[in-house]
């Protein structure tokens, strides 16, 4: 997939801001509580996400509703995703926010999947990046290659194979590093609490949760950044990451390392899933019989979310520079996010088979 294409198809690009009026027929939540179920525990990315949009949706939405944010974690997102297909609209109070988590699963047909994306109604979708990072001692042997980590055997949190980590355990297969996995961990949140009871000592975290949790660690010197999975420029080469610009990109790292290409089989997967899991990485969707003038309440308030003037200043500090799709526009993002090669899901299907004994066949 371009992502030029996909940003031409969605008709928007990195810092765009449209205001949307209200509807005239848009439903009104006055008195309502909506309950955002969010498929991971309440200490990852995705909670720092929905915690973030919860208070602004509550402002913006027609009649204030009370905005909670619920955490429905297991089997890395699908037993949350798996409980929203089952949902109907019944007052307009259910939404459910998935992330790449959730995508990888549907993408390579995990047989645990029982939900269908295009049953669902996005109503506001936004992208990330992600940071791995490495404990101080190990830092003093990583020079911007991975040439001096190979002779070492490292720990890591994992959610499950065929989750979002598959993008951190397939660059460091390709690395050459030795990466031991725990795996059944509820959400990275865990991961980086192993990380910081020194259970674990390698992670990473998507952009938010690096940088409310790990930040912090790494002005204490307690954790190294090591590498960002980097950002999509307008013609689909790997760029930096505009939220973390000091920090070399996955590309670089393999550039510089004996034996990674940035050419080939491995890395077109890598690149098709990472294209998949992070540009359009979280989504907000709404049950898939919802009343067009509830959609036109959430469109509409999510679209006056990203039109407020201080919105680009609160979402960097918070989340990270990455765009926000609303109405249209998200399911635009969406439908790229679904689309994977047959050759890139067949390469990670027998990677996953060789190095994780995950049969998807």
């Amino acid at each position: 997939m371009n992502f030029k294409t996909t940003l031409r198809t969605a008709g928007v690009a990195l810092g765009f801001v449209a205001a949307a009026a209200l509807p005239a027929n848009a439903a009104d939540l006055s008195g309502k509580t909506v309950e955002w179920t969010i498929p991971f525990s309440e200490t990852g990315g995705s909670a720092k996400w929905a915690n973030f949009f919860a208070p602004l949706l509550s402002e913006h939405m027609a009649g204030n509703p009370n905005v909670v944010v619920k955490f429905m974690p297991g089997a890395g997102s699908t037993k949350g995703a798996n409980w929203f297909q089952k949902q109907s609209h019944v007052d307009g109070t259910t939404m459910f926010g998935s992330s790449g988590s959730t995508q990888f699963p549907y993408l390579l047909g995990d047989p645990r999947v029982r939900y269908e994306y295009k049953d669902w109604i996005p109503v506001m979708a936004s992208g990330t990046g992600g940071v791995a990072y490495l404990n101080p001692e190990d830092a003093k042997m990583f020079d911007g290659s991975a040439n001096n980590l190979k002779g070492k055997t490292f720990i890591y949190g994992n959610q499950g194979a065929t989750r979002l980590d598959l993008i951190p355990a397939l660059a460091w297969d390709m690395l050459g590093m030795n990466v031991e996995h725990v795996m059944g961990i509820k959400g990275r949140g865990d991961g980086r609490k192993m990380f910081e009871s020194g259970e674990a000592t390698i992670d990473y975290q998507t952009s938010s949760s690096y940088l409310k949790n790990v930040a912090p660690m790494v002005e204490e010197g307690k954790a190294v950044p090591m590498m960002t999975w980097g950002s999509l420029a307008s013609n689909g080469d790997i760029v930096r990451d505009p939220t973390f610009p000091d920090i070399p990109t996955f590309k670089e790292v393999c550039e510089a390392t004996a034996g990674c290409e940035t050419s080939g089989e491995a890395w077109d997967a890598w690149k098709a899933f990472f294209i998949a899991g992070f540009p359009a990485q979280k989504l907000a969707f709404l049950p898939g019989d919802t009343p067009k003038d509830v959609v036109d309440a959430y469109t509409a308030a999510f679209a006056d979310v990203q039109a407020r003037s201080d919105f680009a200043k609160i979402s960097a500090k918070r989340l990270g520079k990455y765009p926000m799709y609303v109405g249209d526009d998200a399911q635009a993002a969406l439908n790229g996010a679904l689309q994977i090669s047959p050759d890139a899901k067949a390469y990670v299907v027998g990677w996953l088979k060789d190095k994780f004994g995950v049969s998807l066949n």
